[in-house]
């Protein structure tokens, strides 16, 4: 049984004659026909971002990271599988209808067991178009989640069915707790970090957390709509937590995933790094210009991402510790 628990309580939730042959052959033919239409109507409708992916090859992999535990990536972004003897969960259905619907069909000829929720995090569309390939399940996001990606998709002029596809319909503000097939699998929201509506899923009998994109591995930090103090303060939450798995929203997972923690760390430092080097800026009186003139982190420089938002770490922590940034 799935069940949930939030701040509101626990809820439950078909040899004869030539002509006779002719005549046989064509009804086949007809309700062959009938029964297409039929299945194909009951399909969600694909939207046109899911049409343009598909020319693109949405094919990823699918990987066991312990026993009932699963990661499917598509090129550098990660979604995390929780397997329960009742179903599974999902945490993120990534950038596109196409990749996900790949990554259904992956699980499902796989661990062969059907998704009974979706645990969205982030609200960017690389981790929220793909939500309309789940409209037969429960969707989780956090209320700011929610709020953010309607804004999101109105200034896109989003349309109004897809709006529906990609929403949660079930929305929480510190944490939410689902039992499934004997599993506790805890939806936190640990404050803010990559963005405002950050969620990870914690199961504690299995010590394992899912970070969405409170953690890159191997890459720099993305911060367009994060806040970084705070983002250091949700790391220390996390760390914090009886688990010994920290699976990444971006990049590898050591064939020893216990490993992670140690990635999880350096990925820590790095936010350490930043926000020292700006605090230092602000000191000797720079302004945010100047700041972004001087700061480097040469240790660095050889992730992904490090060229594309090392002036966004920059004005975001300056922002931030100017109280600019509310």
């Amino acid at each position: 049984m799935l069940t949930k628990k939030s701040g509101a309580g626990i809820e439950s939730e078909p040899m004869e004659g030539k002509g006779d042959a002719m005549l046989k052959s064509t009804l086949a033919a007809l309700l062959s026909a009938l029964v297409c239409v039929a299945l194909f109507a009951r399909q969600p409708p694909r939207s046109p971002a899911g049409q343009a992916a598909a020319a693109v090859n949405p094919t990823g992999e699918l990987r066991q990271i312990v026993p009932g535990h699963y990661v499917y990536s598509f090129t550098t972004y990660n979604s995390g599988i929780i397997v329960t003897s009742e179903g599974l969960v999902v945490l993120d259905a990534l950038n596109s209808e196409a990749t996900a619907r790949a990554q259904r069909e992956a699980m499902a000829s796989t661990i062969r067991q059907p998704v009974r929720a979706l645990v969205s995090s982030t609200f960017h569309d690389n981790y929220s178009k793909g939500n309309v390939a789940y409209a037969d399940v429960l969707k989780i996001g956090h209320e700011n989640y929610r709020t953010d990606l309607l804004e999101l998709m109105r200034r896109g002029n989003v349309s109004a069915g897809e709006q529906r596809a990609r929403l949660p319909n079930q929305t929480f503000r510190d944490r939410m707790t689902l039992y499934l097939g004997g599993k506790e699998i805890q939806i936190l929201h640990v404050g803010r970090a990559h963005t405002r509506g950050d969620s990870i899923v914690f199961v504690p009998q299995d010590r394992i957390v899912y970070l969405s994109e409170l953690y890159f591995a191997n890459q720099f930090l993305f911060i367009n709509d994060g806040y970084g103090i705070d983002w250091l303060r949700a790391l220390d939450t996390v760390e914090a937590l009886d688990a010994d798995i920290f699976v990444p929203g971006h990049g590898p997972i050591p064939p020893d995933p216990r490993e992670t923690r140690q990635g999880l760390r350096r990925f820590r430092q790095m936010l350490v790094d930043v926000r020292d080097a700006v605090q230092r800026e602000i000191a000797r009186g720079a302004t945010e210009d100047q700041a972004v003139a001087t700061i480097r982190w040469p240790q660095y420089e050889g992730l992904q991402g490090y060229s594309a938002q090392r002036e966004t770490a920059v004005r975001r922590l300056y922002q931030q510790l100017t109280g600019k940034l509310q």
